[in-house]
């Protein structure tokens, strides 16, 4: 009967003292900074778990967190932010009688990447002009220098393109499939110019001499036909030129 009471008091003690454990709880806090200028970090990411219960905060903007009611017991706590190394502390131990204070501080992950390289391959048989379709090719100012007796004129250059012919050699005025010269259209960086020549006659697009220099040019179009919207009162040709950038500093 003794023996009976004994065992009915130790297994009475036993399931108190683990009811009681499991009431007691404690507050982890602490802070998070980097380890080079101590700055503190906010929306770290801070657990703590073991086999029974599991933990989680972030760090405020001042890099603190805090956790309560944290069951005592021994915890393993983890301290994650995007771009450091992360940081484990192990078999922590919280008790019921004072907080646990815990600081990080963390270090940059620093990945040595490889090498990449970019390169823009351009088909040079388009034109800037994205709308333009057909009838349409673009040419360089180098291009622009090869032909023969184009005198650096863009006019002149152009004769040697299928379907273009010249007036005569004392003048730059071009005929595009059998069009009058006067339907020429020059338009550089956005503005329509009557006629590009120095010498000209009154109501014509061509000249002796062309005040347009191709080494000031960046690449430019030449439309023959099937203008785009922008060019609908044309009516035999569009130079559609642009200025090349110029120095960007003073040296």
């Amino acid at each position: 009967m003794k023996q009976v009471r004994i065992f009915t008091t130790l297994v009475l003690v036993v399931g108190m003292s683990t009811q009681l454990m499991a009431q007691l709880t404690q507050t982890i806090r602490g802070t998070v900074k980097t380890s080079g200028n101590s700055e503190n970090l906010a929306g770290a990411q801070i657990d703590m778990y073991n086999d029974e219960n599991s933990y989680g905060a972030l760090t405020e903007e001042d890099g603190t967190y805090r956790m309560d009611d944290v069951k005592v017991g021994r915890y393993d706590v983890a301290c994650n932010y995007v771009g450091y190394e992360p940081i484990i502390y192990y078999q922590i131990e919280v008790t019921s009688s004072k907080q646990v204070i815990l600081d990080f501080t963390l270090q940059e992950n620093v990945q040595m990447m490889k090498t990449t390289s970019i390169e823009l391959k351009k088909d040079k048989r388009k034109t800037q002009n994205a709308l333009v379709s057909v009838s349409g090719r673009t040419f360089s100012i180098e291009e622009s220098q090869r032909y023969a007796g184009s005198r650096g004129d863009v006019a002149r250059m152009a004769q040697n393109f299928a379907g273009v012919q010249g007036a005569n050699d004392f003048r730059n005025d071009i005929i595009v499939r059998g069009n009058s010269p006067i339907g020429v259209l020059y338009r550089l960086d956005g503005v329509d110019i009557p006629n590009p020549n120095h010498f000209s006659a009154a109501g014509t697009t061509g000249g002796p001499v062309s005040m347009l220099n191709n080494n000031v040019l960046k690449n430019s179009d030449f439309l023959t036909g099937a203008f785009p919207a922008e060019f609908g009162n044309t009516t035999s040709a569009v130079f559609y030129l642009g200025l090349r950038n110029g120095k960007n500093d003073k040296s």
